[in-house]
């Protein structure tokens, strides 16, 4: 699949001010606001039948509309439940079989908790379930891109440090940025510095050819000692949005911009019309 030639912005979803509530017209609303992209969400469960995936591919191709998935909350490849991790592991498989169907790039995936187990365990364990899935959809020739999602709570598996090795390690694997979720989950990293040293770590692990095939969330945060909360809208939160905007200029970022606040629109037009004036 092609990779954007420049930063696109969408949202994670349909955006509010739609007329609808379908992904049809989500995607023709997006091509009316002047965005970009749009994450289709299967987050309470994939319900989607093939119909509706060639008509979204072939209104957000005739559109120009990039799309990415998100997969199912209900994933942890870490369970001590065996029948857990299984259900897990289909619920990704079936997340990337539309995401292709759809005509979408890649599929982000929350991918665990520690639960009892350390860092190091649960990193092998997650690796271990998240590799069997890359070799069906690989033996299936589907290349849509698996990525893992830095996540915002201490509880969960996704250190930047933890993403970061999974795409090193693993073919079809990239990372999907949350940079909201991990000031939430740092209490830091929310300076034009702190963004410098996140993308020079992205491009030092991965290669800079990954700056140029991003796939980003932002949002405003609510959190505690503990990690996230919940999403705000960014001119809500202590998210220095400007600032990162300047950090993602200066490493030339290109892919995709997914506002999640809860008014996503509104955010993806702000940081779209922040970063081309």
């Amino acid at each position: 699949m092609a990779h954007a030639d420049k930063l696109l912005f969408g949202t994670a979803g349909v955006p509010k001010s739609t007329d609808g509530t379908s992904t049809l017209a989500g995607i023709r609303h997006i091509a009316e606001l002047g965005l970009d992209c749009l994450e289709v969400e299967f987050v309470q469960g994939v319900k989607m039948g093939a119909d509706t995936a060639a008509k979204i591919r072939a209104e957000a191709q005739k559109l120009g509309i990039r799309l990415s998935v998100h997969a199912p909350y209900f994933i942890n490849l870490n369970s001590a439940e065996e029948g857990k991790r299984l259900a897990s592991q289909e619920r990704i498989l079936s997340s990337a079989r539309l995401a292709e169907a759809c005509g979408a790039d890649c599929v982000v995936i929350h991918l665990g908790f520690y639960g009892k187990n350390s860092p190091e365990k649960t990193y092998a364990k997650i690796k271990e379930g998240l590799k069997e899935v890359a070799s069906f959809l690989k033996s299936e020739r589907n290349p849509v891109i698996l990525r893992p999602e830095t996540m915002g709570k201490k509880a969960q598996f996704g250190s930047l440090e933890e993403i970061l090795q999974l795409a090193r390690e693993m073919d079809g694997v990239e990372p999907c940025v949350d940079f909201s979720h991990l000031h939430a989950r740092s209490g830091k990293m929310n300076t034009y510095l702190e963004f410098h040293r996140i993308l020079k770590k992205i491009a030092m692990k991965l290669g800079k050819r990954a700056l140029h095939n991003m796939h980003i969330h932002i949002s405003g945060s609510v959190y505690n000692k503990k990690g996230e909360l919940k999403h705000a809208n960014l001119e809500e939160s202590d998210f220095r949005f400007d600032e990162w905007i300047e950090a993602l200029k200066d490493f030339d970022v290109r892919g995709m911009v997914i506002s999640e606040s809860p008014v996503q629109e509104t955010d993806a037009l702000m940081l779209k019309n922040l970063y081309y004036p």
